[in-house]
């Protein structure tokens, strides 16, 4: 089993449209997968129609075992579930931090799931405490939503300095750009600065499009309803490079 982290202390980034429609790509190439929604709002947990609800709530996350399993729903999508988001994810951070071990309880919590699932999606509330470590620790690649403006590459320069200074290994973080506009010179002069300065960086473009606002009206991947949209395409080419990256994990 391998993780991906959908993450970034960014908000508004495109970071769940991208949780849940690559988790319903993976399942569909066949991968048994689960998507957990990690963010107390519960969008991805809205997209997928599931009743936002925790068996015993976020004390579930406070350790390894049953209490985990027993909350995780079955999607309307062949091989894909999910742990649904509660509001009470919003005091994560606090049940991790009054563990022995506060920076590994996700990957504790993560690990009797490894022989049920070949892939997990987090999808990742925009924080930057203690919670996001237990990101960091728990998933094999980092995938982070950028749009290409200033304020977005900056977090996302902060977010590579961060990991290096606290030796995180930088090469499992990947990025692929959002919400874009190509007919912004703002937007393909700072991609192209992008692509030069690091590596790992996606070279399919998830484009602006209405198909994606419209998941919300849906409650479904855009696949599902806009197979053969601009914005399928695009997730599609994006999920064939993550899983082409995957193939020295998996």
């Amino acid at each position: 089993m391998k993780t991906i982290a959908l993450y970034s202390s960014k908000g508004g980034v495109g970071k769940t449209a991208a949780a849940v429609n690559l988790s319903y790509l993976a399942a569909q190439s066949g991968y048994k997968t689960l998507i957990c929604d990690l963010d107390s709002q519960g969008s991805a947990t809205y997209y997928f129609r599931i009743k936002p609800r925790l068996k015993k709530k976020a004390q579930g996350f406070s350790q390894a075992g049953r209490p985990i399993e027993r909350s995780i729903k079955a999607t309307d999508y062949a091989h894909l579930d999910l742990l649904p988001s509660d509001f009470t994810h919003r005091n994560l951070d606090i049940a991790f931090l009054e563990a022995k071990q506060p920076k590994e309880q996700l990957r504790h919590i993560l690990a009797p799931l490894r022989t049920e699932y070949d892939l997990i999606f987090l999808d990742c509330p925009p924080t930057f405490n203690i919670l996001a470590e237990n990101v960091f620790r728990a998933a094999d690649m980092l995938l982070a939503p950028l749009i290409p403006t200033t304020l977005s590459v900056r977090t996302y320069v902060q977010l590579r300095a961060f990991l290096q200074q606290n030796g995180y290994d930088t090469e499992a973080v990947y990025t692929f750009f959002s919400l874009v506009d190509g007919r912004k010179k703002m937007h393909r002069e700072l991609a192209t600065a992008v692509y030069r300065k690091f590596d790992h960086v996606c070279k399919t473009p998830i484009p602006y499009r209405s198909q994606i606002e419209k998941m919300g009206l849906y409650r479904a991947p855009v696949p599902v309803f806009a197979p053969h949209s601009v914005a399928t395409q695009a997730y599609q080419s994006l999920w064939q490079e993550i899983q082409g990256a995957l193939a020295a994990f998996l």
